[in-house]
């Protein structure tokens, strides 16, 4: 029971080090976390509007949905280099 008590501990201390680096990342960081930060609202008035944009509407949130996971990629990959 120990064995495991301390594997939980050792996980949830290891995702609290990961969280922490990547809102220091953002920190660091402010003009990327605050682009992701508008891509998601961009992303979510696009999804609630009742036109489609011209017929880029789909297109818009493929794209906007590829640059927020590029730009989280580019925060973690930096997160991961510094803790080195």
């Amino acid at each position: 029971m120990r064995f495991i008590s301390g594997i939980v501990v050792g996980v949830l201390l290891s995702a609290g080090v990961v969280t922490l680096s990547a809102q220091n990342e953002r920190a660091m960081h402010p003009r990327i976390a605050a682009a992701i930060t508008a891509l998601k609202d961009a992303r979510a008035y696009m999804e609630a509007a009742p036109h489609d944009f011209g017929g880029h509407k789909v297109a818009a949130i493929r794209s906007t949905d590829n640059a927020i996971r590029d730009l989280g990629q580019a925060l973690q990959f930096r997160a991961r280099e510094d803790r080195r």
